[in-house]
């Protein structure tokens, strides 16, 4: 893990020990990447509920309850799946506070619309604020997964300090 995950990670762990807040993740591109690097911080267990890795969409159907028909109209890879998997992995284990995330992280894959490095993101809490995301990361595949990870905790931190 990088120097700056891990300070991000740290400083996630901190807030949510603070605040007595549990975190869950639903990751599609980062493939665990995000639940990953919050359980590399020792003591994440008193903070980390669970994560989610849905890469297939009927994945993300059965165990985030996203829409077959959001899924069909919107993609995978759009604000409306990520907010909805966000509010099933909320859902699903009751923890305070989540973040999900869906792109493009080549090097295949990538269309006009929803090119190589897109990846969108949603943040919910459970008093029902969801906050959505989309950022095109440059570089290959790994870079553009480890931008993912760094936005999604920055993310995190940025809604529990609000």
């Amino acid at each position: 893990m990088n120097s700056h995950i891990k300070d991000l990670s740290t400083q996630l762990g901190e807030l949510l020990l603070s605040r007595q807040f549990t975190v869950t993740c639903a990751e599609s591109c980062t493939g665990g990447g995000i639940a990953s690097a919050i359980t590399d911080i020792a003591g994440s267990s008193q903070w980390f509920h669970a994560g989610f890795v849905t890469y297939a969409n009927d994945a993300k159907e059965q165990l985030l309850r996203v829409s077959p028909e959001t899924l069909v109209s919107e993609g995978a890879v759009s604000g409306a799946v990520v907010r909805q998997m966000a509010e099933g992995a909320l859902m699903a284990t009751g923890a305070d506070i989540v973040v999900a995330v869906s792109g493009v992280a080549g090097p295949d894959g990538g269309t006009e619309d929803k090119p190589v490095g897109m990846v969108w993101f949603a943040w919910a809490i459970k008093n029902g604020v969801v906050t959505t995301l989309c950022v095109q990361f440059k570089g290959d595949r790994a870079a553009v997964r480890q931008a993912a990870v760094e936005q999604a905790l920055m993310g995190l931190i940025e809604m529990l300090k609000n």
